[in-house]
Order: C-alpha cells, then structure tokens, then sequence
C-alpha cells in the first residue's frame, strides 16, 4: 500500500474511535519507544482501544496504549500501559493545544503504523457523539450498504 509515496504498514488500529468520535483533523507523530515495545509493536501486539494522547508543558503524550511485553524479552522488558513520548514539532503541539483546550476536542490515536521503518502514530482531532449521533451514523451505514446491495443485484439482472 502506498499513501503519499512510501509504504507503509499498519500495526493496529482503533476501530472503535470513528464510533465513539467524530474525527475531524488527522496528524502523523512519532514515537519514542524501548526495543521490546518495537518488536512487540511489529508483531502486531499492540492495542489502542482506551488510549488518548495529552499535551503537558509542551510535550505531547500517548496515554493507555498498551504494547503487550515481548515474548522475547528479559528483565529489559517494558510494562504494557506506559505513558509514551509523542514526537511533534512545536508548532503542531502549540496548534494542538489551543484546539483541546478552546475549542473542548479530544486527541484520539486512530492507527500506530510502520512508515520507512520508523513507527508512527496518527493522532485526531476528535468530538465525542452522543448516543443519538451514533444510532444516525448506524443508520447511514445500513441505508448506503442496502443501496449498494440494490444496485449490484440490478446490474446482476440486467447482465444476465
């Protein structure tokens, strides 16, 4: 897969953000990670289900993501749920500041990936849904998937 010109692969994604949130700004961050936690990461141990990202004096951090300890490991080994060091440039925490803080948003991790052997993880900008707000966007999923469904068995009618 290639998105804007270098591969990439992704290690785990956090599928239940686009239900709980709305995602309205994505940006890619660095991680700074122990060995273990790498491996651990690029065997696909990795969860993103509870995890946030916070800016504190003006560093970013990746909270609850848990990397499970690698099988591998030793006494070096990490501890799942440590707090991680995001690496953002400046600018993009001040940016990201203002807009958690102002504007009352949340920084949900969508996806930790490999991109040119380093792993990054993509970070959104996020609104949380209401209840009803969940059930509509349930709805709009049945509707489109029923629709699609009408026309595939249209065009298999017509074509045969």
């Amino acid at each position: 897969m290639a998105q804007n010109g270098s591969e990439f692969k992704i290690l785990t994604e956090n599928r239940q953000a686009g239900h709980n949130y709305f995602l309205l700004e994505r940006c890619e961050a660095g991680l700074v990670l122990t060995g273990t936690e790498v491996k651990a990461a690029r065997a696909g141990k990795a969860q993103l289900r509870d995890a946030y990202a916070t800016i504190d004096r003006g560093e970013a951090w990746l909270i609850n993501a848990h990397i499970s300890e690698y099988s591998h490991g030793n006494r070096e080994n990490h501890l799942p749920t440590r707090t991680r060091k995001l690496l953002l440039h400046k600018q993009e925490i001040a940016k990201l500041l203002v807009k958690t803080r102002d504007k009352g948003l949340s920084l949900i991790p969508t996806k930790i990936y490999l991109k040119a052997g380093h792993i990054k993880c993509e970070l959104a900008l996020a609104k949380g849904k209401k209840f009803h707000d969940k059930r509509e966007t349930e709805r709009a999923r049945t509707a489109d998937a029923e629709a699609r469904a009408a026309i595939r068995e249209r065009k298999a009618r017509q074509g045969g």
